[in-house]
Formats: structure tokens, C-alpha cells, sequence
């Protein structure tokens, strides 16, 4: 065969081979001019007057490509509020089991001796779990330690009148009733735990508990649910669990010598997910509190941040200051950069629809249920973190294209309404959706 036999051949393969990159250079250079159309759209909307008075920060990533289509003092710190719960949730998942910890326990002669590992689910007015409950009323005579706990009730920097709302429930070793009195009327007053029912004056008054004591106030004429917390201490813990075993219990100082055995309750992504989609605060910092548990028998929430940020997020550009599990402090302080690189290991080592599951859908769910709203299904899936003057949010967008970003967007230190901040967040993620 000659020479002049192969030229068909040759051309097919030149012209693939052309065609090839074309292609490429057509979508190399599609790539950019979306980044510049996006970059310019972006700074035009954070160059408003609204901006001006406030500290703003932007990342946003293409995870597949790791090209960075807007950065904004990414690098800068901000008061992250709820947002810090994207590392409460990296660190649960990394350190809990798929049950978690509900109880530690050693049988001893004719006791079995417990302790507790920070679990929140015990007869949480939302879970009701009775694991740990159904597993002590096989025993009679029981002994509780509670003196394994190294964290404060409060986290540093939390509000000092926030102790009888909601969302401010104490930590403990051995949570019970997710450390709440939950009050309704219906023929009468319902309370529960029942224990507190002589506690409770049905009374409209300016607070909803005394501070120091567990006494409480609700204005019969209120139709909703409402929680207060209760303060937790050692002989109060004992009361609860002795009301709902309907048996006696003693507290002992020490635990004996000897194996432990390990109690796992209920699932741990069930707990996330809560956490995560109600902004729950209580099951944050108790899930930092469990997490402890699984590196030494003191319960210290500071322990699991170290091991996290010390073992498992060594490449954080910016490390944070983080103090608690839940956002309430303005001490703790993060980057957009870091919580985007922590968002992107999730996103590199987990299922989509799992992860997704994690974090509010907008306008379907959770905190995003009013917000980001689209025909079809949700094109953000995203942590909410609001204070006083703050509002944040970081996760996951997806674009008309199918494309995954990661974002980051921080604002402080405003002083217009929140929702002013929302709907400029919201055009500039909408252009995304469509841009990219």
C-alpha cells in the first residue's frame, strides 16, 4: 500500500483533531467570559449604597474546576453567627458514629454505673428518644456520674439575658427534655417535664423564668408552644430521670475501675440534619459536647475543636477563632475562604443528595423556606447565620447549566433591616444561577 492510500485517513484525523480543539477553545473561552460577566454583575451590586456602611465578604468556587469565579475579603474575618455550625456539622460526621453515643456504663456487683456522653436526644420534646430509657429500666439499682463535664452551661460570649429564650438552652453531661420546659394551654396548662407543673405561674410578666432558679411565668391568653430552659444541675438531673424510670437513683463522685461499655442511640445524621435545618443551637453544642466524648472520658467540646482544626483541617488558610458550637458568640470569627474550603470537603467526600440533605433548601425548608424561592426544584441548599447586625449565608448553588458552586457570603455590622441585605444576596445569586 503507498503512501497516497493513507492521505483519507490522515485528513479524517487532522479535521477530528481540529474539530477537537476548536471545541476547547470555544469553551475556554465561554469560561471566562462568564467570570467577567459575573465578576462585573457582582461588583455593581456590592458597589450600592447599601454596602457602603457595612463590611462584606464573598467567595464563591467551582468545585469541579477549582477556578475562583468572585472573590471579595474572602480572607477577612467576620462574626459567623449560625455558620459556625458548618464545622459542628464537618466535625459530627467525622468524629460520631452513624448511632451516636448515647451512654457509657460499667456493671458493678449489683449497679450499673452511668455516665453520660452529652446526648441530646433523651426525651427531646422534638426526638423523644428512649434508648438510654428503655436501657435503665432493665436494671434496678443505678448510679449516675455526672461530674465528667469540663464545659461551662453557657458558651463564651453568649448573651447573658438570653438564658430563659429558646434558643438558649444550658449545656450538661446528660441532657434531658433537650433542657426545656415546654408550656401550652389546651383545657389547662400542659407542662412538661411534669415535674416542673408547681413551678409554673401562669402569669403575663416581663421574663419567662427567674434567672437564677427554675421558676417559671406563661400568660394563660398565649395559644402557641412556647420553651423556656430550665437550669441543670446534678440533683435536678437526678429528679427527671427518677420521675420518668419511676425509681430511685443515687449520684455517686467517681466512677469504678474498669471497661466501659458504650450505649449508641439514635442516628447521628438525624441529629445533623435538625441542627442544621432549624438552626438548632441546643443539638450544636451538644453534638461538639458527644463528639468529645469519642477522644477521652471528660466531656470538653474545646477538645473535638483542637482535634479538628489541629488533625483533620490543617489546610485552612485562615484558621478561625471558634469558641462554641452553635454561632451565638461574637467571639467566634471565620473567614468565607475557610467556610468554603470546609463546605468543599464535604462536597468532595460525600454523597450530593446526602449532603444536600444537610442544609436548608431555598424556598422549601428550614431557614431558606421563605427565601430563594424558584420553579422547579430548589437552586440553593445553604447555612443561614443571623445576628443583631449580621447576616450570612454559605453552601451550595446550582446553576440552570447543572453546574455546582460553592459560596460564602458574609455581611457585619450593618444597620438596615436584614431583609434589605436578603434581597441584594439574592439578585446577585440569581445572576449566578443564570450566568454560569
Amino acid at each position: 500500500m503507498n503512501d497516497r492510500s493513507q492521505l483519507p485517513l490522515k485528513q479524517h484525523i487532522t479535521k477530528t483533531w481540529v474539530y477537537v480543539l476548536i471545541c476547547l477553545l470555544v469553551m475556554g473561552a465561554c469560561a471566562p467570559a462568564n467570570h467577567l460577566k459575573i465578576k462585573k454583575q457582582v461588583d455593581i451590586n456590592l458597589s450600592q449604597t447599601l454596602f457602603e456602611n457595612h463590611f462584606s465578604g464573598l467567595l464563591v468556587i467551582a468545585p469541579e474546576t477549582n477556578d475562583t469565579l468572585y472573590a471579595q475579603n474572602s480572607k477577612k474575618y467576620f462574626i459567623p453567627a449560625s455558620n459556625t455550625k458548618i464545622f459542628t456539622l464537618f466535625t459530627a460526621l467525622k468524629l460520631l458514629p452513624e448511632h451516636v453515643p448515647s451512654l457509657k456504663y460499667l456493671g458493678m456487683n449489683d449497679t450499673l454505673y452511668v455516665e453520660g456522653t452529652g446526648d441530646p436526644s433523651a426525651l427531646h420534646p422534638y426526638f423523644n428518644d428512649s434508648t438510654a430509657l428503655n436501657f435503665l429500666k432493665e436494671h434496678q439499682h443505678i448510679a449516675l456520674f455526672l461530674n465528667n463535664f469540663q464545659d461551662d452551661r453557657f458558651g463564651p460570649g453568649w448573651a447573658w439575658g438570653d438564658y430563659q429564650w429558646y434558643y438558649s438552652p444550658e449545656r450538661s453531661p446528660l441532657p434531658l427534655y433537650g433542657n426545656v420546659v415546654t408550656v401550652y394551654k389546651a383545657d389547662s396548662l400542659v407542662v412538661s417535664p411534669s415535674y416542673f407543673a408547681d413551678k409554673l405561674i401562669a402569669l403575663d410578666y416581663r421574663l419567662q423564668r427567674e434567672e437564677n432558679e427554675n421558676v417559671f411565668y406563661f400568660d394563660p391568653a398565649r395559644k402557641d408552644t412556647v420553651e423556656i430552659p430550665f437550669r441543670v444541675d446534678s440533683t435536678l438531673t437526678r429528679h427527671l430521670l427518677e420521675e420518668a424510670l419511676q425509681k430511685k437513683l443515687t449520684v455517686v463522685n467517681k466512677m469504678p475501675e474498669g471497661e466501659k461499655q458504650v450505649l449508641f442511640g439514635m442516628s447521628r445524621d438525624s441529629l445533623c440534619r435538625r441542627m442544621m435545618l432549624e438552626s438548632d443551637n441546643f443539638l450544636a453544642e451538644q453534638l461538639l459536647v458527644m463528639a468529645s466524648s469519642t477522644l477521652s472520658d471528660t466531656l470538653f467540646s474545646q477538645k473535638a475543636r483542637a482535634f479538628v482544626l489541629d488533625s483533620l483541617l490543617t489546610d485552612l488558610k485562615q484558621p478561625p477563632r471558634w469558641v462554641d458550637g452553635s454561632g451565638l458568640s461574637r467571639y467566634n470569627l471565620f473567614t468565607p475562604e475557610s467556610m468554603v474550603q470546609v463546605l468543599h470537603h464535604l462536597y468532595k467526600e460525600m454523597d450530593r443528595d446526602r449532603l444536600f440533605g444537610f442544609f436548608p433548601a431555598g424556598g422549601v425548608s428550614g431557614t431558606l423556606e421563605k427565601w430563594y424561592a424558584t420553579e422547579g426544584n430548589p437552586y440553593i441548599y445553604a447555612k443561614t447565620g443571623s445576628l443583631g447586625n449580621n447576616h450570612n449565608l454559605s453552601g451550595y448553588l446550582i446553576t440552570k447549566s447543572g453546574k455546582v458552586l460553592i459560596f460564602s457570603f458574609m455581611n457585619n455590622h450593618f444597620r438596615l433591616p436584614s431583609a434589605e441585605v436578603k434581597k441584594q444576596m439574592q439578585a446577585i445569586f440569581e445572576f449566578m444561577r443564570d450566568t454560569y
